[in-house]
């Protein structure tokens, strides 16, 4: 993962998260496959960070996923070359579509991060994705998205957190809001509530909680 040269403060990133429904019948050694190759993908030059693995905890008035793939980049037109790579293409086609019954994407620009891109295995996160209810305006989304981004202050333990507006609707199912707090580990993500503030916005919520796997695969491309 190329993330030599990003600075550790204050830059901007682009978050790219992926949510998947494995089918009912979905075997072991297939679903292996799929996250080995996805974490395969991490060596492409435009990524920065890249993790999938099983989704610990969901929460939802009516979605369900089981695995999560977390990626970042330095711009759009890197997570636009990581979409369009053949490696990627083959993966998706090989060893996702196989084995996947639904799909979710979101992605959004995130001007607040601090710290490193990369992620260290065995850290925890909170996705919380929102879709607002039809009519609210400018000034109710900016409170949502204030909302999110608040919840740094009122738990220090959080190391990172970003949040910010879907630029992707085509996977996002409708929802446009979207943040991702990452902890040290998993009990200290506990500590947050159970579901988004701000509801007399909110028709409907997505929230997935993850933890970093600690291994590696090698590719198998």
């Amino acid at each position: 993962m190329s993330s030599s040269n990003f600075s550790s403060t204050s830059d901007q990133i682009i978050e790219h998260i992926v949510l998947y429904k494995l089918k009912p019948d979905a075997d072991a050694p297939a679903v292996n496959a799929m996250l080995s190759n996805l974490k395969s993908l991490g060596s492409l030059d435009s990524v920065l960070h890249l993790s999938a693995g099983p989704v610990s905890r969901c929460r939802s008035n009516s979605l369900t996923f089981t695995h999560m793939l977390h990626s970042r980049y330095r711009s759009k037109s890197d997570l636009i070359s990581y979409s369009e790579n053949p490696n990627h293409i083959s993966v998706v086609a090989n060893y996702v579509k196989p084995v996947v019954d639904d799909v979710m994407a979101v992605d959004w620009v995130a001007n607040d991060l601090s710290g490193s891109p990369v992620i260290p295995p065995g850290s925890a996160s909170r996705l919380t994705i929102l879709k607002l209810k039809e009519g609210t305006g400018e000034s109710g989304k900016s409170e949502v998205l204030g909302s999110l981004s608040g919840i740094k202050q009122k738990f220090p333990s959080i190391e990172q957190l970003t949040a910010g507006e879907n630029f992707s609707p085509g996977r996002a199912k409708g929802f446009s809001i979207c943040s991702i707090a990452v902890f040290k580990e998993l009990k200290e993500l506990e500590a947050l509530a159970s579901e988004p503030e701000n509801k007399d916005e909110i028709s409907e919520f997505l929230v997935v909680d993850t933890v970093v796997p600690a291994t590696i695969p090698s590719a198998c491309l």
